[in-house]
């Protein structure tokens, strides 16, 4: 044996994952894949690709056809480089365009023949934290940084310090929709810029204030828009990349852009023809966001959302889900009986482990967003206990949950809305990454957790045999245990009768179908 095939057999070898993150942007569409080795995320590869979605999206927020076919043959390319990985390796998100677009199921449905991997339309201010997430993990600074990151169709603002974001917001206003917006002909004109500039302004109106007060000692820019702005900025100075690009500097930019006349004439040697097509619009939105926020300076670095993606997934292979940092955080906001809380999780996840098998309830992350619904069907008590599944719904559907997508959160508001009162089945709302079959199962089981502990005693249930069938749960308590409980026996028998909206059987044994249900 040579010397060459034995210098690596004292080495130690490391438990390595393999991950990937897609970014399906307004703009492009950003493959990175990548290993997990010893606590560090190490890119392997990387497949980028402008697509222009947001280009497809008319007045009406209708994504048209040509658009979806371009995302849709990107997606294709993106399947070679995808082959072999495991499911639970492999992230998709979305983010302006197909939050905005109301025919987005559309794309989502078409792309599940093309990737078998679910596609997650995040929020605007999901997408904002995973993007310092990635700047975080790759630059460093000693205080609060600001990190700007524009896009195809929104623009991202967050103020964080290390590894914690503090301040995100997301805005309507992107390098492809101002492009088309204000420069539509592809004429650069001095008017157009102060129009698309105003504009931007009038959106920053919303933020300003705030990010200003909170401060910070360095400003990030992420995204290709601000890499190539950044880097025509500084086209004329020796080292230019370590100089911050400033307002000046951006004016300067413009002033050549008007000269130029039209997007056609702007010849630099370092911007792409994809790129200065849409870079007038990320010009005006730059120089507003420095008027508005009263920027000195911006340095730029290349990690940005996909590259969050993928810390995040390490954190969730390697440390603690951010989703418990959440439920803590709302469950401290609203002053949930935590004790009682508790107790509805683990009666609501001891069901869950009895049913998992025969209604096919595995994957999915339904477990863990049972529990998360099981933890927070409370929150909306501060507002009112009466109709607390309306308010409780409201709360979690619309309050900030960093770790959730869209329908995570939709789905977590849709279980406690359910989870008490009559079932509407007409008023559950549509899905892309869950079926209804399924979440009407995962509102039993939540419904009969909670019933189960109305008490709010601790000790209080006895054992329970729970036996479960395709579309049938049955629940035997000891003996004689129901006869001193005549309350929880018409609530009992009165749930029985709401489970049939859900297309569902629950028994209870000893056989209680002699109390009527209105004795509870």
């Amino acid at each position: 044996m040579t010397q060459h095939e034995t210098v690596f057999n004292d080495v130690e070898t490391r438990e390595v994952s393999k991950v990937a993150a897609l970014d399906i942007g307004s703009n492009s569409f950003h493959l990175v894949v990548a290993r997990i080795v010893a606590g560090s995320v190490q890119i392997l590869h990387r497949v980028k690709q402008k697509v222009r979605l947001a280009e497809g999206l008319n007045e009406d927020d209708i994504l048209s056809e040509e658009a979806m076919e371009r995302g849709l043959a990107m997606l294709k390319v993106v399947a070679e480089s995808l082959k072999g990985f495991e499911p639970d390796s492999v992230r998709i998100v979305a983010t302006h365009t197909l939050r905005k677009a109301r025919n987005a199921r559309d794309f989502i449905s078409a792309a599940k023949d093309i990737l078998p991997y679910p596609i997650e339309v995040i929020s605007g201010v999901e997408e904002a934290r995973l993007i310092y997430s990635g700047v975080a993990h790759t630059n460093h600074a000693d205080g609060q940084q600001l990190v700007i990151d524009i896009g195809g169709g929104s623009t991202e603002f967050v103020i964080g310090e290390g590894f914690t974001p503090l301040l995100c917001r997301s805005l309507q206003m992107g390098c492809v929709s101002y492009t088309q917006r204000f420069f539509p002909d592809g004429e650069l004109k001095s008017k157009a810029f102060e129009r698309a500039i105003t504009a931007a302004q009038q959106e920053l109106e919303m933020i300003d204030n705030k990010y200003r007060r909170l401060g910070w000692v360095q400003c990030v820019g992420t995204s290709g828009t601000i890499r190539s702005l950044f880097t025509l900025c500084q086209q004329d100075r020796p080292n230019g990349h370590d100089i911050p690009v400033t307002l000046k500097s951006l004016r300067n930019l413009m002033k050549q852009f008007v000269s130029a006349g039209h997007v056609d004439k702007l010849a630099y040697p370092d911007l792409s023809e994809d790129r200065r097509v849409v870079i007038a619009g990320g010009l005006a939105i730059l120089i507003a966001v420095f008027k508005a926020l009263e920027i000195d300076g911006l340095v730029y670095s290349p990690a940005a959302l996909r590259e969050g993606v993928l810390y995040q997934m390490e954190d969730e292979l390697h440390h603690a889900d951010i989703r418990g940092r959440t439920a803590s955080s709302l469950a401290r906001r609203y002053d949930v009986d935590t004790t009682q809380a508790t107790m509805v999780l683990n009666t609501t996840l001891a069901l869950f482990r009895e049913v998992e098998k025969a209604w096919k309830l595995k994957g999915k992350d339904f477990k863990s967003m049972l529990g998360w619904a099981a933890l927070l069907h409370e929150v909306g008590m501060q507002i009112n206990s009466r109709g607390i599944q309306k308010h409780s719904a409201y709360i979690l559907g619309n309050v900030d949950m960093p770790g959730f997508t869209q329908e995570q959160q939709l789905l977590l508001a849709t279980l406690v809305r359910f989870h008490r009162k009559k079932i509407r089945t007409n008023e559950l709302p549509s899905f892309n990454l869950f079926d209804e079959h399924s979440i009407k199962r995962l509102i039993a089981l939540l419904r009969l957790g909670i019933l189960l502990n109305i008490k709010r005693q601790e000790g209080f249930l006895p054992e329970l045999k729970v036996n479960v069938d395709k579309s049938e749960l049955t629940i035997t308590f000891p003996d004689g245990w129901l006869d001193e409980k005549p309350i929880i026996s018409a609530d009992l028998l009165r749930e029985s009768h709401y489970w049939k909206a859900l297309g569902l059987k629950l028994t209870v044994l000893p056989d209680i179908s002699e109390i009527h249900p209105s004795a509870g």
